[in-house]
């Protein structure tokens, strides 16, 4: 794909074809609604022990049992969601209906963790949907107590879970879910995602979710945050290198000014070394040009001792796509402008996909501002970049 401006050199850089269904794992999603709605639940829970086991994952890093059961309770969830953004009459039944059917389904299947799991899921996602946005102090009092009766049974169906499937890295994600409808759980925060990462320390995914509960916003503080940081750097040695410091800071820091700001940066820079030196893999490092050239950009002019980090970071962009990017891979670069939010509801992946090629393509071109300027064409290739004029 090409960009360039008049009388300006050229922006060439080949565009992965991993189609946006893929990358997101929609189909995967859409498989365990199906097998849902044609009540093999049997099945379901067969695919998704297996998933589990083997510690598969979508190439998102989303772990495919996760989609899998997102994708069986998606119909319940989203109705309900539905129903409470409506802002008219809503009866007991549209929102009571469905988890119901849910409850049934584990009535069936009472030695089944899996199906039990898919429900405790469920049960969470409708706390959220109660809990909304508002604010603690404008919540409705049914909001909340709703929302506390959701978490409440989550709660009483996971133990059997645990007990069934005590080295699932599903459950214990799921555990960890938990915890932010339990907020006197603060002690227990890090015992569990160190539970989770010990259980598979190959997603990043969980020690990132560690690092933003671990804000003060959630359950922790900035010097607990660097404390467990520090420790997952040490348990994960073998893994990641220093890379576990990095990732626990990943999404805490792109959230927070005041860690951002505390951030040890020397160590996650050194953390993204090693990341890239362990898994120099196109997708991760679009991921990690991404967020650093977009995602820590987006809080430019807040704090200024935070702008040190920033202005670090974007050197590092520049680093990682001069020395390491061959393609492009759009859905993460539109995923780097929101945050790496993962409940971000993606309507139209490849309009989602369309907006990140564009956001990737400013940034790349900014970065390479002066060569385009010079008229020099900029081509990136499998064997690095390659400089020329028309």
């Amino acid at each position: 794909m090409a960009a360039a401006l008049p009388d300006q050199g050229q922006l060439n850089i080949p565009v992965a074809k991993l189609g946006a269904q893929d990358l997101i794992g929609r189909a995967t999603i859409e498989h365990g609604r199906d097998l849902a709605r044609q009540d093999r639940w049997e099945d379901l829970s067969s695919e998704m022990r297996a998933a589990d086991d083997m510690r598969k994952v979508a190439p998102d890093g989303m772990p495919i049992a996760d989609l899998l059961a997102f994708g069986a309770r998606s119909d319940v969830v989203l109705a309900a969601e539905h129903a409470l953004s409506d802002g008219k009459a809503i009866s007991d039944y549209d929102l009571l209906g469905g988890i119901s059917e849910l409850e049934g389904e584990m009535l069936e299947h009472p030695d089944d963790p899996m199906i039990a799991l898919v429900v405790a899921l469920a049960h969470i996602d409708l706390a959220w949907a109660w809990r909304g946005t508002a604010s603690d102090a404008t919540l409705p009092p049914l909001h909340r107590s709703r929302c506390a009766a959701h978490f409440d049974r989550a709660a009483a169906i996971l133990p059997a879970c645990k007990a069934a499937l005590p080295d699932s890295p599903l459950i214990a994600a799921t555990s960890c879910a938990l915890l932010a409808g339990q907020r006197k759980a603060t002690a227990r925060v890090a015992d569990e995602y160190e539970r989770l990462i010990t259980l598979d320390p190959q997603n990043q995914r969980h020690m990132r979710a560690m690092g933003s509960h671990l804000l003060p916003r959630w359950f922790g503080s900035y010097e607990e945050l660097e404390l467990q940081a520090l420790r997952n750097a040490a348990r994960t040695q073998n893994t990641w290198g220093a890379g576990g410091y990095t990732w626990v800071q990943f999404d805490a820091i792109a959230l927070d000014e005041e860690a951002c700001a505390r951030v040890d940066v020397e160590y996650f820079l050194e953390g993204i070394r090693d990341i890239v030196r362990l898994r120099p893999d196109q997708q991760m490092i679009n991921m990690l040009s991404a967020y650093c050239a977009i995602t820590l950009q987006n809080g430019l002019g807040l704090d200024d001792r935070a702008d040190l980090v920033r202005t670090q970071m974007r050197e590092t962009a520049n680093w990682l796509i001069r020395d390491h990017l061959t393609e492009l891979h759009p859905l993460i670069w539109a995923h780097a402008a929101d945050g790496f939010n993962n409940s971000v509801r993606i309507n139209s992946p490849e309009r989602f996909a369309a907006r990140g090629h564009r956001d990737a393509l400013r940034a790349i071109g900014d970065l390479f501002r002066d060569e385009l300027r010079s008229g020099k064409n900029v081509t990136f290739t499998p064997s690095g970049l390659q400089f020329s004029r028309n």
